[in-house]
């Protein structure tokens, strides 16, 4: 095998061993991990550059992460453009994951929201389109559900959609979406360090054959180990409202860290790629992992390749709950009142 590695493009060699799983019920096909590009719409980071991320989301595909999710509001449509700057010349070869916020939940409004995404990505279908955040977060109005889904069938019906997803939904307001329409994914924050959705939800997922879409894969960095127990955020940055970068929690991660490098270097692997492996483990899961370049997308395409034995699955499990044991019930990751 590392004959053929050496030979080969390892890019290529990825894309080949990529194994696609099936999106809810739909008929897409989606990669394990998933390139996320909430970074690319650049408002809320810091040392963004749209020719490295252009080069990113293109190198993304030649690794095999066929999955390219973005939203309206990352950067008000500017993640959206880059996607189609990158991709458009190869749109039959990806597919794409948008979402419209909670403040255009109203019927006219997610009709309106499309149509806006579909000429932002240069396309005539989105493959899957979610709903970002239930109504009345961020201060918007509260739409029933029933008016939301309705629109989002009409969209499916006309074929501007493929599938029906949901994020940051709870398993409650899941089910109520469920009542007016199939729904295909559900996008939850969802780690090693950050487990919520597993109390109520994934059960609720596994039952209904909905596919989880998991943001924050890394928990915004920290499952990689690169930052250090006195690193800082700049104030505009928004890990630096993260919970899990602030006090005790991130000691304890650090902690963790430190007993997750030897499972790591067994594997010959990166912290990150292990925390990577485990959760695409997870019955029904897939993990959103964002890039600032193009070697850490190859880096982190790598990641579907690795096997963790049932005993490195429960090792790994354990190891992560000494930080989330200690975190409360709030699934939202960060302060942002703060």
């Amino acid at each position: 095998m590392l004959d053929i590695l050496k030979k080969s493009n390892t890019s290529q060699f990825l894309a080949l061993a990529m194994e696609m799983r099936r999106l809810g019920r739909s008929n897409q096909l989606i990669s394990p991990l998933v390139m996320g590009t909430w970074q690319a719409g650049k408002k809320a980071w810091v040392g963004i550059s749209d020719e490295e991320t252009t080069k990113a989301i293109r190198a993304a595909i030649d690794a095999g992460i066929t999955t390219i999710d973005t939203a309206e509001v990352y950067g008000e449509g500017h993640s959206e453009r880059i996607v189609a700057q990158a991709l458009s010349e190869v749109r039959d070869k990806a597919v794409y994951a948008t979402k419209v916020f909670a403040n255009h939940l109203k019927y006219d409004q997610v009709i309106e929201a499309c149509d806006r995404s579909l000429k932002n990505l240069q396309t005539d279908y989105i493959d899957l389109y979610q709903i970002h955040w239930p109504s009345g977060n961020f201060n918007s109005a509260i739409v029933p559900i029933e008016e939301t889904m309705s629109a989002l069938v009409k969209l499916l019906e006309q074929g501007k959609i493929r599938a029906i997803g949901v994020s940051n939904f709870s398993r409650q307001e899941l089910e109520e979406a469920s009542r007016y329409g199939r729904i295909d994914s559900i996008q939850p924050p969802y780690s090693l360090f950050w487990r919520q959705v597993e109390q109520e939800t994934v059960a609720y997922c596994l039952d209904n054959e909905i596919s989880i879409l998991a943001y924050s894969s890394l928990a915004q960095g920290l499952l990689t180990g690169k930052f250090a127990t006195d690193h800082k955020f700049e104030a505009e940055d928004n890990r630096a409202k993260n919970k899990l970068f602030q006090g005790e929690n991130y000691q304890r991660a650090q902690a963790a860290l430190m007993k997750l490098r030897p499972i790591a270097d067994r594997h010959q692997t990166t912290l990150g790629n292990l925390a990577l492996a485990w959760l695409i483990a997870q019955p029904q899961t897939n993990a959103i992992v964002g890039a600032r370049d193009t070697a850490q997308v190859v880096a982190n395409a790598q990641a579907a390749n690795i096997k963790l034995s049932s005993e490195e699955l429960q090792e790994i499990d354990a190891i992560g709950r000494t930080v989330t044991d200690h975190l409360d019930d709030n699934p939202v990751m960060w302060n942002f009142a703060a």
